[in-house]
């Protein structure tokens, strides 16, 4: 299986998306974005985060992110303090009573420096998350959704929940002559009535929603890292793009329409 980070930037090169856009979309911030498409696992704040901050790459770009996460625990996480503690030797002796004495103040003391690490990593990851996103436009609020812990399994075992992104990427690539009305959220025209033909992909559209009409079934549309094929069809047929969701059909009367 291909490294972790190598397949998280492949990804993202090969849907030619900007590591910034990642950053808006997930609220997780580039440098750690980076630490990841590099695996460089200490500049994160700990694996807790770091399968969090995985699993929210991974659904962003549209990869499996349970399998990305299993692989990382198999690969790089560390077994915890007490399976680390080796067991007290049998025997009698003035060493091993000495050792003895000395062992149980061991234990303890490595529990409370792990717990610190932690709590102050955790910390900082939270108030990194909530530092306004620079890159956002149109005067929309900045609002942060923290991944809430949801059951996982019969084993009562807590997955953390990304939270899901805010905008949403659109590109219409033709596969034969179709014409094509888009507007965004605004009800602002962005493509109006216009015929594209094979070769004539749009530019990528990013906003909080779009609708778009499609004459025929000769397109494509890429979103989020999926590609969805319009239905071919007699009469025109409409979508709605939101963020991590797939592309809905409109009914014919919530179809937009230009000029």
């Amino acid at each position: 299986m291909p490294e972790i980070g190598q397949t998280l930037r492949e990804t993202r090169m090969r849907n030619r998306v900007d590591i910034t856009e990642v950053e808006a979309g997930t609220k997780i911030r580039a440098k750690y974005l980076r630490a990841l498409e590099n695996e460089e696992w200490d500049l994160l704040p700990g694996p807790t985060f770091v399968k969090t901050f995985l699993r929210s790459y991974a659904d962003y770009l549209g990869l499996d992110s349970r399998l990305l996460v299993e692989e990382y625990k198999q690969r790089f996480e560390r077994p915890s303090t007490t399976e680390l503690t080796p067991f007290a030797p049998r025997g009698g002796g003035r060493t091993s009573r000495r050792e003895r004495r000395r062992r149980p103040w061991v234990g303890p003391a490595l529990g409370v420096v792990f717990a610190l690490v932690l709590v102050l990593g955790a910390l900082y990851a939270l108030g990194s998350w909530g530092e306004e996103d620079s890159g956002g436009g149109g005067g929309e609020p900045n609002t942060v959704e923290k991944p809430t812990a949801t059951p996982s399994g019969d084993n009562g075992e807590q997955r953390e929940r990304p939270a899901r992104p805010r905008r949403v990427t659109l590109q219409i690539v033709p596969t034969g002559l179709v014409n094509v009305c888009l507007v965004d959220a605004n009800g602002r025209t962005l493509i109006d009535n216009r015929d594209l033909n094979t070769g004539e992909t749009t530019r990528r559209f990013r906003g909080r929603r779009f609708r778009v009409s499609f004459g025929n079934g000769n397109a494509r549309m890429r979103s989020a890292g999926r590609t969805v094929d319009v239905p071919d069809r007699s009469t025109p047929v409409g979508f709605e793009v939101r963020p991590g969701r797939r592309p809905r059909e409109l009914s014919e009367a919530r179809r937009p329409t230009c000029s």
